[in-house]
């Protein structure tokens, strides 16, 4: 709850510090006393929109600080978290305002963006008022507040969570289709390329031998005639080798003659019949070589030539083809196995899809019985307000097209203020003074389900008659024994009810000094006298001092 307020050189304030508790604290005071310059700084500390005519004049800075006092486990916390602030204690939000426009926030001594402060606040205070209509306008809080009253927040966020699983699902399943409608495109090139090399079946380093082969038969029949006659020269009737074989074996016979001599010039001899011998072999071999057959030459080179036709095709050289060859054979199989997967994706989606509907029919199902209890609960607090001949009634759209996340209805609180009349939302319908007294009961019915720690109320009262007011009054005190209550009153009866009385009065404009507003804490006596005047108006009667004892004496229930 909110437990002080300070403000410093804002409109016609210049030192202001208040402490507040539990329960209902009432501010009254004459028109144009201040009240809205309280509600205004509030505001400011609560992340609204910065002004530097709220700046007092003269001054080159205005300042606002609130504290707040928080459970260990409230939702604040959290979002502070989120923005690395940490509540150690009090919360302190503090705004200073310049008088150029600009702003200047922190919690808790920390600085923040003004966006971050309005995050961080959010679920802080609730103001209301006549014609604050901000919590009756948008159908989602509408939404929020049945399913808090009807403790269905466990089964919204199963809807939401069945939602993301549901988005994600989709999500997959297109991009899975794009994958396979690419593939498909390209499907009928790769299965035709993988059917084309497979029946190819190059091997790597083949172009090259190939190649070299052809060559070797080209030439062969060219060279053939100058190995044939070197052939003959080393092994054909003009070979030197029985010559020189003779020759060695004569020697050989001398050796044990003169073997100094003739040891050496044998090994000569036997080296060379050795490397004519070799020779004549190579040169066989090499005129074997040149008998091809010429159907080999002709495979040869329409070998090469498909190797070398493909190679282009696919665009590589003709050594990478076995490679190609399998890479187009995996995004085949790529394709089969995302084909394969898109009919997997698409099951999974269906599933996703009937558990979203299941937690969605379950949660909307839950919603219309707690819409008819909230009705009726709201109902019975209207008579007491005036509103005995309106109607209230929670409006629960389905559309099963619209899925969200938190569901698919659209929920909008309707009235109907007198029999006849066409019912519609709130806000459209009800009077300003009519749609405060829709929003007190309201927030009396839901107050411990559904609600911020604090509760401002700007005049709510304002044209209502003495029984309302009453009405009214009770309500606020039944509602502030669930929620802090900040109520700014012009009906005694309202302020005869609260457990804190404030006094908002402009002082110095006697004595020609510098208008100030100041805020009193106003004991019994003092109490009693300013309901007195709230009763009587500029001149305060013993009647109306005695009427004023009998509202703080009646029972508040």
């Amino acid at each position: 709850m909110l437990v002080q307020l300070a403000i410093r050189d804002i409109v016609l304030i210049e030192k202001l510090d208040l402490a507040f508790g539990d329960g209902l604290s009432v501010l009254t005071g004459e028109t144009g006393a201040g009240k809205s310059i309280l509600l205004d700084s509030l505001s400011l500390a609560l992340g609204a929109r910065g002004d530097g005519g709220l700046v007092r004049q003269g001054q080159s800075q205005g300042q606002v600080t609130a504290v707040f006092d928080l459970g260990e486990k409230h939702p604040v916390r959290a979002a502070a978290s989120a923005y690395d602030v940490v509540i150690d204690g009090d919360l302190i939000l503090k705004r200073v305002q310049f008088a150029d426009g600009r702003t200047r926030a922190s919690v808790n001594d920390q600085p923040v963006s003004a966006q971050a402060l309005r995050a961080i606040s959010a679920g802080l205070v609730e103001l209301h008022g006549q014609h604050d209509d901000r919590a009756l306008v948008d159908p989602s809080s509408h939404r929020l507040l049945l399913d808090q009253f009807g403790g269905h927040l466990a089964l919204r966020d199963k809807v939401r969570e069945a939602h993301k699983n549901f988005a994600d699902a989709r999500e997959a399943l297109e991009l899975q289709r794009a994958s396979v409608e690419v593939a498909r495109r390209e499907a009928e090139f790769l299965r035709h390329a993988v059917q084309e090399l497979d029946k190819l079946a190059p091997i790597h380093g083949e172009e090259a031998l190939l190649a070299a082969r052809r060559q070797t038969m080209m030439q062969a029949e060219k060279v053939r005639q100058e190995i044939a006659e070197a052939v003959d020269s080393v092994g054909g009737q003009g070979s030197p080798i029985p010559n020189l074989s003779a020759s060695m074996r004569r020697l050989e016979r001398r050796a044990t003659q003169a073997p100094e001599l003739i040891t050496p010039s044998v090994k000569a001899l036997d080296a060379a019949l050795q490397a004519l011998e070799e020779a004549r072999d190579t040169l066989e071999r090499a005129l074997r070589d040149c008998d091809f057959d010429p159907r080999e030459l002709e495979l040869s080179e329409e070998r090469l030539f498909e190797l070398r036709a493909a190679a282009r095709k696919y665009q590589c050289a003709p050594d990478e083809l076995a490679a190609r060859a399998e890479k187009f054979r995996g995004d085949v199989e790529l394709i089969d196995s995302g084909e394969r997967a898109l009919v997997a994706q698409e099951r999974s989606m269906a599933e996703a899809e009937a558990a979203y509907l299941n937690a969605a029919d379950a949660l909307s199902e839950a919603r219309k019985k707690a819409a008819a209890k909230l009705d009726k609960a709201v109902r019975a607090e209207l008579p007491p307000l005036k509103l005995e001949r309106a109607s209230f009634t929670t409006n629960v759209a389905v559309d099963k097209t619209q899925r969200g996340p938190d569901g698919y209805e659209r929920i909008e609180f309707w009235v109907q203020t007198n029999p006849g009349s066409r019912p519609g939302p709130m806000v459209k319908v009800a009077s300003g003074g009519e749609l405060a007294r829709f929003l007190l009961a309201l927030k009396v019915v839901i107050a411990d389900r559904g609600s911020a720690p604090t509760l401002v109320f700007d005049e709510i009262d304002t044209g209502v008659g003495g029984a309302v007011a009453d009405a009214i009054g009770k309500r606020l005190k039944r509602l502030a024994s669930s929620v802090q209550v900040l109520c700014v009153t012009h009906a005694p009866q309202v302020a005869a009810l609260a457990s804190r009385h404030f006094l908002i009065a402009k002082e110095g404009a006697a004595k020609g000094q510098r208008v100030a507003t100041r805020v009193s804490a106003l004991d019994e006596t003092m109490r009693r006298e300013e309901i007195a005047r709230m009763l009587a108006g500029a001149t305060i009667t013993e009647e109306a001092r005695a009427a004023a004892g009998r509202l703080l004496r009646a029972p508040s229930a």
